[in-house]
């Protein structure tokens, strides 16, 4: 293996460094100033280098700048008794694996530099995304049924409502639906129906007339007219107000509209594809959405699944935006550990999909090193405020007692469920309780179940298929156990 380089004018700091690093069976080889390691760099390379970020002649940064660009994949940790702000974003602007501010921790300073060994021993390839990414990427079955709709529909104008959580992504089919549609040489006009105030709003769908209100100077096209021969996309509809709902009914009803202010009416050839992540049923129902105009724009409903009910489509997503990310601030592309990954896809992650690319990107941006530990993601996720992630994937099963066994100590507190249920048997079992295989049989039906409805938002036909049994099985049980806040979809 190679050795661990120490490039500092301090010879009490190398020689500590030496010692401590010795002790842990890793080779070095030490250098006063940054001429020589730059020499020494030309006839081999180290694992890992350490450099002060001041000495006399050259400075660590420059030699930083030098390493990165004959070997970009060198971890370099840079430290120094300067630790002021200007120096920090110095360093990890010039690519640094890490920034270690004197004096510091030996045993700290060991770890890290068994992490960027570590780091330094790993393939230093990346996967890269594909040349020609999908505008959509996704493997699992869920969505599959979506890329099989978007296929059935390329050919039609029929009009599409596509229903999903906030950052499923539903602008992204809206897109594609036009770009496989014949209109796809057309425009692609996105409005965002409850980004816009009420009495603007209708005055960006349909346009004004010059002097149809104080204001209005000029005569302007709305998003209808933008939109000739190809495709609008009324994003959050369900947000739109009530008595626009009725101009919009009769634009999709005959194709007629005027502009605001205006007298002549105007032909819209338009194909609408609509978005919301409210239940439209039940606005109609609330009296907040008109249903003449629910059925005119529920033609063909498209409904995107959560990132929860897609959660192997989690890393390759991970990675495609990490790699986005890195191209566009010009950095080096980050890797997610196996046991980040996984603890990752395991985040609730209510932001959906937006939510993950906010997380690259945060990731890209503060994350020490290449490699992304689980320490390393934000504290947010780490402490419980991800999305509830913690009380359903990571909590520990909570065993109920019967109220005849006698307590047991420090059950809350342990994450071994199997330990404590043969506990939890032998208590009962001691105290002379008759079925417990009844009792706990039954406790331990209703923790998974319930488990899966909190995982599913309490779609019980989804939490069945989580739990590998039957429609009629978890509803059977649910009624049996009494277990309350589920629904059929």
């Amino acid at each position: 293996m190679k050795p661990i380089w120490i490039v500092d004018d301090d010879a009490s700091i190398r020689w500590v460094l030496e010692k401590a690093l010795a002790r842990e069976n890793l080779a070095t080889r030490s250098f006063a100033n940054a001429h020589d390691a730059k020499a020494a760099l030309e006839l081999e390379t180290p694992q890992v280098l350490v450099s002060d970020i001041r000495m006399p002649g050259e400075s660590g940064l420059e030699l930083l700048q030098a390493v990165k660009e004959k070997c970009p994949g060198l971890p370099v940790i840079i430290i120094t008794a300067y630790s002021d702000l200007d120096s920090a974003v110095a360093a990890f602007q010039g690519g640094a694996f890490e920034y270690l501010a004197k004096p510091f921790d030996i045993d700290k300073a060991v770890a890290l530099i068994r992490r960027a060994q570590e780091e330094s021993l790993r393939e230093t390839s990346v996967e890269a995304g594909p040349q020609g990414t999908p505008e959509i990427l996704g493997q699992a079955p869920a969505m599959q049924e979506v890329f099989r709709a978007i296929g059935r529909l390329s050919q039609s104008n029929v009009t599409v409502l596509i229903t999903g959580e906030s950052g499923t992504g539903k602008e992204l089919v809206a897109r594609a639906l036009h770009k496989h549609s014949p209109r796809a040489s057309q425009p692609f006009i996105a409005l965002n129906t409850a980004a816009i105030p009420k009495d603007l709003l209708e005055s960006e769908l349909f346009g004004h007339e010059r002097g149809a209100f104080t204001g209005a100077q000029a005569t302007r096209r709305g998003r209808f007219e933008q939109a000739e021969n190809g495709t609008l996309f009324l994003d959050e509809i369900g947000d739109m107000p009530f008595d626009l709902q009725t101009r919009l009914l009769r634009v999709l009803s005959d194709g007629h509209f005027y502009r605001v202010g205006g007298h002549q009416p105007l032909k819209a050839n338009v194909r609408v594809i609509t978005a919301t992540h409210q239940n439209l049923e039940q606005r109609v129902r609330d009296g907040l959405f008109r249903e003449d105009l629910f059925h005119r724009l529920n033609v063909i409903r498209l409904r995107l699944p959560s990132l929860r009910e897609r959660r192997e489509d989690i890393p390759l997503l991970a990675r495609h935006f990490l790699v986005q990310s890195a191209r566009q601030l010009g950095v080096e592309t980050k890797r997610m550990s196996d046991s980040a990954m996984q603890f990752l896809s395991s985040l609730e992650l209510p932001g959906n999909v937006r939510q993950l690319e906010n997380l690259c990107n945060w990731i890209t941006v503060m994350a020490p090193g290449q490699t992304v530990e689980v320490k390393d993601l934000p504290p947010e996720l780490m402490h419980g405020n991800g999305g509830g992630w913690d009380k359903v994937a990571l909590a520990p099963v909570d065993v109920p007692q019967h109220p005849l066994a006698p307590p047991l100590p420090g059950m809350a507190g342990q994450g071994d469920w199997a330990s404590l249920l043969e506990l939890q048997a032998a208590r009962m079992l001691g105290a002379g309780q008759l079925e417990v295989m009844d009792v706990l049989g039954r406790q331990f039906e209703s923790t998974l179940i319930r488990a899966a409805l909190k995982y599913t938002h309490g779609r019980k036909n989804d939490a069945a298929v989580r739990l590998g049994i039957g429609r009629n099985t978890i509803t059977r049980k649910i009624a049996e156990l009494g277990i309350g806040g589920a629904k059929d979809e």
